[in-house]
């Protein structure tokens, strides 16, 4: 693209060790599911709508769909349960939401923007979140609603390795993550991630996507990213902090900031993957893992979904 697009979107649904063996589904079946979250997305900003709005509900596809971590679909803890992160942050006002551990509300995506819009607050977690959401009148389900039986298997697995005294754990097979970041035709950025975290997870573990300046960031005044990954590393690293700062006050551009941050991650043992818009529109992403699933689309240009390092 020569010129930055009017409006432009990117999606992903997570990376890690992906081969054609260990896809959750059939690979037509997830480049589906972004396409159909690029479309959600590209929706609202076709229609000149809001850079919120249009991650929320690119999100909140990537939620309802059963092959991706996130909502429908989400990972089991070592109790068996679903616990759901999920962040928003809108660049205009840098106001922001975010919950964590969730486990009756259908999209958690839409949670974190209530939130962000009807509360003074920026994380809720657990039973608080749990009443926010009733409070909001937002859909609720039942637990059993969010289980696929895959990640069920996932889950006995480990168990079954554990026992053997073996450890197997999440990071060795896929990041189960979903993520969008837009800006729309009136120049604004905005962000949202979406997890359900690591299978086997205990003790009530968060990681990165639901910490603003972590694993979620949105600031008109640099970059809006979501990452996938080695949460715990994108803490320590403060990606979100990190890719925001060097943009805005070492004038690297979205895509350098991107590549060093990553390489901060890396550093300290973790992999993982960015997607990224600048305050000029150009998106990007970047990934230390062998695949990940995302999509991007444009004013200006045709749509892209791609899921091995090889499709650019």
């Amino acid at each position: 693209m020569k010129n930055p697009p009017a409006w432009s979107l990117v999606v992903h649904g997570g990376c890690g060790q992906l081969s054609p063996e260990t896809l959750p589904g059939p690979e037509a079946e997830c480049r589906a599911g972004l396409s159909a979250a690029l479309a959600a997305g590209k929706a609202v900003l076709s229609d000149g709508g809001s850079a919120v709005d249009a991650v929320v509900a690119a999100v909140s596809v990537l939620e309802d769909h059963p092959l991706f971590n996130a909502g429908r679909g989400a990972v089991f803890t070592a109790e068996g349960r679903t616990e759901l992160d999920a962040a928003v942050m809108d660049g205009a006002s840098r106001k922001a939401g975010a919950v964590a551990g969730v486990t009756r509300t259908r999209n958690p995506v839409q949670l974190a923007r209530a939130v962000m819009q009807r509360s003074p607050h920026v994380l809720l977690a657990r039973d608080g979140a749990d009443v926010f959401a009733l409070e909001q009148g937002l859909p609720q389900v039942e637990p059993g609603w969010f289980r696929v039986e895959s990640r069920w298997q996932a889950l006995q697995m480990m168990k079954a390795a554990a026992a053997r005294g073996e450890e197997l754990f999440d990071a060795d097979l896929k990041y189960g993550t979903v993520g969008a970041v837009a800006r729309d035709a009136h120049g604004h950025l905005a962000a949202a991630t979406s997890t359900g975290g690591l299978t086997g997870k205990r003790w009530g573990r968060i990681g990165d996507s639901p910490l603003i300046g972590a694993g979620t960031l949105a600031d008109d005044r640099s970059v809006a990213l979501s990452c996938t990954g080695s949460g715990e590393g994108f803490i320590r690293a403060g990606v979100g902090h990190e890719m925001g700062a060097l943009v805005r006050l070492a004038g690297l551009s979205p895509a350098q900031a991107a590549e060093r941050a990553l390489a901060d991650v890396n550093a300290l043992g973790g992999t993982g993957g960015i997607i990224f818009i600048g305050s000029d529109g150009m998106p990007g992403w970047v990934f230390s893992t062998p695949g990940m699933f995302r999509g991007r689309a444009t004013a200006c240009d045709e749509d892209q979904v791609a899921i091995w390092g090889s499709e650019g």
